[in-house]
């Protein structure tokens, strides 16, 4: 079975809603954030505030091309959509979800910016990044899902239901 990756902006509920969909779809669970900071044995933010953003999203870049899995769901950092080889990596077995959130319930979730390990450039606001990502993670979804509004279970439920759908169609790709 192929992998279910979910991309979005930090705060939409990419980690809560894989380990769910996870159990709910008896599939592998992996963040990646959590598998680079276990490869660079420190924090992302501790990174980020290190090496700078650059080096940042190369790091995570390379992390994203040592993952070999199947059936497993992948959450993954806000920023991997940066990466064009690490997106092209997660696609060639892998459906692509985009959790789509407005800005004002992003904001409104991440009240920890200074430690959350996002990858703002120096005077860029939450704001400019969530405009400037947007196009990126529509680009690279397959199935983009507009949460707003929804509880997580609802979520939760209509990514499963929807990625059984299109995995059926596109077994084997």
């Amino acid at each position: 079975m192929a992998n279910l990756v979910l991309i979005g902006m930090p705060g939409c509920g990419k980690s809560t809603v894989g380990v769910l969909l996870a159990k709910a779809l008896g599939m592998a669970f992996m963040d990646t954030d959590v598998v680079l900071q276990a490869r660079e044995g420190q924090r992302l933010q501790t990174m980020i505030d290190a090496i700078g953003i650059d080096a940042f999203l190369e790091k995570e870049e390379e992390s994203i091309l040592t993952i070999d899995c199947d059936c497993t769901v992948i959450a993954t950092g806000g920023s991997v959509v940066y990466g064009k080889t690490g997106m092209k990596h997660l696609r060639e077995n892998g459906i692509v979800v985009y959790i789509r959130l407005p800005f004002s319930e992003i904001e409104r979730r991440l009240s920890n910016l200074a430690t959350r390990g996002v990858a703002l450039k120096d005077n860029q606001t939450l704001y400019d990044l969530y405009q400037e990502r947007i196009p990126l993670y529509e680009a690279e979804a397959d199935i983009v899902f507009d949460a707003t509004g929804l509880e997580i279970e609802q979520t939760v439920s209509a990514i499963a239901r929807r990625f059984e759908a299109l995995n059926g169609a596109t077994h084997g790709r």
